[in-house]
């Protein structure tokens, strides 16, 4: 017999809590924070500033959904569903990308 998979939703304040907890992730890995300053251009002094600024949360997650073994590494050691990061980053300022 199948077992029918309920996709999870996540609504902007879900997104919100899933970018920051992915922020605090990265920042506990050296490697991990390293990279991620590293392609954002910014100092880790400047992580608390940035992250007021729109579009900043949302970047986080396209870091992970850029480098899929990070973002397995995450969902596994916290319990989440790979597909709500790509859920949040279109609700997010900054995340949804309009086609042309």
């Amino acid at each position: 017999m199948d077992e029918l998979v309920k996709m999870q939703k996540i609504d902007l304040d879900g997104a919100h809590d899933l970018a920051i907890s992915s922020l605090v992730f990265l920042s506990q890995d050296g490697e991990l924070l390293s990279r991620f300053l590293a392609l954002t251009g910014i100092t880790s002094d400047q992580i608390r500033i940035a992250a007021q600024e729109p579009g900043f949360l949302a970047g986080v997650l396209q870091f992970y959904l850029a480098h899929e073994p990070t973002l397995l590494r995450y969902c596994t050691e916290t319990g989440t569903d790979p597909a709500l990061f790509q859920q949040a980053l279109n609700l997010l300022p900054g995340g949804r990308q309009e086609a042309y």
